[in-house]
């Protein structure tokens, strides 16, 4: 463990990992996004400006949890994201959803040796690779 200052409120506290906050600023933000949601719920066709109005969370902050997949909207919400890959509107992520197959799907080309259809997964298999010490 280490001891780090708080990214939003400079307080100093135990860093075990993850989000450099501490406790108390994770808590505010959850509590936050449960605010968002519940007036999301409440007005579907918000903007991105009366959400953070409302609810007093910054607009970059919704951005950041629409990018985690958190927050998400309905289809006839005026709010539109594109693809960072194809340009497709999508309504929460990164990507589209064909652009995430196909990425895993290279992904998973990557895993598997040339010409024989065998992948790196089980490294105990006879002519198998896999990390050796030495």
């Amino acid at each position: 463990m280490e001891a780090r200052a708080c990214r939003s409120c400079g307080k100093l506290f135990n860093y075990i990992g993850g989000q450099p906050i501490c406790e108390a600023c994770k808590k505010r933000k959850e509590e936050q996004f449960l605010a968002v949601k519940e007036y999301l719920w409440e007005h579907k066709n918000a903007s991105f400006e009366e959400i953070a109005e409302a609810t007093e969370v910054s607009v970059k902050q919704l951005k950041q949890w629409v990018r985690e997949e958190r927050l998400s909207f309905s289809d006839d919400s005026p709010i539109i994201f594109r693809c960072e890959r194809c340009g497709k509107d999508i309504k929460t992520g990164r990507f589209c959803s064909d652009c995430k197959t196909k990425m895993g799907n290279k992904l998973d080309a990557l895993y598997e040796k040339p010409g024989s259809g065998e992948s790196f997964d089980n490294p105990g298999k006879p002519g198998g690779s896999g990390m050796r010490f030495v």
